[in-house]
């Protein structure tokens, strides 16, 4: 495709039309810059001259001038048989962009606003039919088509279920949203399939109150319209293979999010004993795996949340990473929460979660692939809108360190309120702008040698926790890491425990941590020391026959 580009009328600014150029010669089209400020009549005798199929105009001055230069432009096009014959692109600030949609001459126009990659969405060639999406539907084929850029994903739920069809439908028109998660209240979580269990005093109680399959099925006719994102859910907390079914078939879901021990005993969000919930979890995940779909065992953080220490956190990445592939998952979905527990630094968050990379990774083969997410600690944020915004920022800037396949971006308003519309889409607004200065190139964090110590410190203390638990399996013959019964027992001898859990039925809750030198480590509840994982475990007294000491 041949493309005339101008800045028109009295406008010098040229930056955003060459920068338009220079994209649309990257996927192949010739293209020719007739310069700034250049009067209607001279575009007329180019078009005439250079037989272009698209011009691509600018105009970066006030709306007040750009009123009188578009009308010049239209009048312009309407007499002239040649320029009738053109498709039009327009790029301005935000309130000329406005004035050059009224006048309807434009296929497309851009203000700076727009995800990345709309510029080249817009020039690459499309259906004859304006009906057919071109985007995949699937999560990794447009993870495919997105990178270098990471897919956006941001969750969403209000109290009503008329605002949140709205808002779903205010989102997708935004295109900010790659990926909408939906969140149920907890009525639905839990007793989606046992009505007569939920509570009406909860209904709206931390998200949307789905009721009926048809309601899933309203959100997403809403948003099959803007970018068209993907959608997925949270999944119950009872019920989990029958949520798996139901979402499939009302939003498509582009994976399933299961915990391993959690919504359980362990944390009291269903009334599951511990084995029973490691037993329908990995039947969930099983579920998805039959079906093709990728899987998130959302695991680990449930821990960091609790203040486990960085090493109880990695142990348990790798242990539900080991029971997807087990189970027959391809596409595994790997979570990596930054800024978990609210002090840790950058510099060990970045260690932390490249040796969890590491250790997940060591998995990978031809038949299971990992897919990074990336996403911020919500209870890093500060209620301070403001504040949060640039904790946002700087949270996702850090994090792009690890060229994750998806940023889940945390809205900066939920620290004081459930995101809004609004709120999701200023803050994805936020995190593309801090993806889009890491896409231009960050520091290595591993040629930082305190990164280095730190990691390989990790990795080796996360190993001995998880020998540990495969020690475990001395009366069985099951694999510890897979089996409820041994993973259950890890949990109540101490191997598997964080500082939160004191008082729980089911966990120790022994474990005493504390944020030293940016890391969370455990630490001698006596001195405040930091103490090893090979000490921590030494002083639960849990006896060498239990642990089987001797190497098979």
């Amino acid at each position: 495709m041949k493309i005339l580009g101008a800045a028109l009328g009295n406008c010098v600014h040229v930056s955003g039309i060459l920068s338009f150029l220079d994209i649309a010669r990257k996927l192949g089209n010739d293209t020719v810059f007739l310069g700034p400020a250049v009067p209607i009549k001279q575009l007329t005798k180019a078009v005439h001259e250079h037989d272009p199929d698209l011009v691509a105009l600018s105009y970066r001055l006030s709306p007040e001038n750009a009123q009188a230069v578009l009308a010049d432009l239209k009048a312009a096009v309407k007499e002239d048989a040649v320029m009738a014959r053109r498709k039009y692109f327009f790029g301005g600030t935000p309130p000329v962009v406005a004035l050059a949609r009224q006048i309807g001459l434009f296929e497309a126009c851009f203000d700076g606003t727009e995800p990345e990659g709309a510029v080249a969405a817009a020039l690459r060639p499309v259906s004859s039919s304006s009906n057919v999406d071109v985007r995949p539907r699937d999560l990794v084929s447009r993870i495919e088509m997105s990178m270098p850029i990471p897919l956006i994903r941001h969750h969403f739920g209000l109290p009503s279920l008329e605002d949140t069809i709205e808002g779903a439908k205010r989102i997708a028109e935004s295109s900010q949203v790659d990926i909408l998660s939906l969140a149920p209240d907890q009525n639905a979580q839990e007793s989606f399939f046992r009505p007569d269990d939920m509570d009406a005093r909860l209904d709206g109680a931390g998200g949307v109150p789905l009721r009926k399959p048809e309601h899933l099925r309203s959100i997403y006719e809403a948003t099959r319209r803007g970018n068209r994102p993907l959608l997925r859910c949270y999944s119950g907390t009872n019920d989990l293979e029958r949520w798996a079914e139901m979402l499939n078939e009302t939003i498509d879901i582009a994976w399933g999010a299961v915990p391993l021990m959690w919504y359980s005993e362990l944390d009291g969000r269903s009334k599951r004993s511990l084995e029973d919930a490691v037993t329908e979890n990995q039947a969930a995940m099983r579920w998805y795996a039959d079906h093709g779909i990728p899987v998130e065992v959302n695991e680990s953080h449930q821990w960091a949340m609790r203040r486990s220490g960085d090493v109880v956190e990695l142990a348990t990445a790798y242990i539900a990473a080991y029971n997807a592939k087990s189970l027959g998952v391809k596409n595994y979905v790997c979570q990596f929460m930054f800024d978990t527990p609210r002090g840790v630094s950058p510099a060990m968050d970045l260690a932390k979660m490249l040796a969890k990379a590491e250790l997940v990774e060591s998995l990978k083969d031809g038949n299971f692939r990992v897919i990074r997410m990336v996403r911020s600690g919500l209870q890093s944020f500060s209620p301070s809108a403001n504040i949060a915004k640039g904790q946002l920022a700087s949270s996702v800037y850090s994090a792009m360190a690890l060229r994750p396949h998806i940023v889940h971006v945390v809205g900066f308003s939920e620290a004081d309120h459930a995101a809004r519309p609004e709120d999701v889409i200023e803050s994805c607004e936020i995190a593309r702008g801090a993806i889009g200065k890491a896409l231009l190139g960050t520091v290595n964090p591993e040629s930082d040698p305190v990164v280095v110590v730190r990691k390989a410190e990790l990795i080796s203390e996360a190993r001995f926790l998880l020998d540990a638990v495969k020690r475990l399996k001395r009366h069985s013959q099951a694999d510890p890491l897979t089996s409820p019964e041994m993973l259950a027992r890890a949990v109540r001898e101490g191997l598997l425990d964080a500082s939160d859990l004191v008082g729980s039925k089911v966990a120790r809750g022994r474990i005493v941590t504390s944020v030293v030198n940016g890391a969370c480590v455990p630490v001698d509840p006596s001195t405040g020391k930091p103490i090893s994982e090979r000490q921590r475990i030494r002083d639960l007294g849990v006896s060498e026959e239990d642990l089987d000491l001797a190497e098979p």
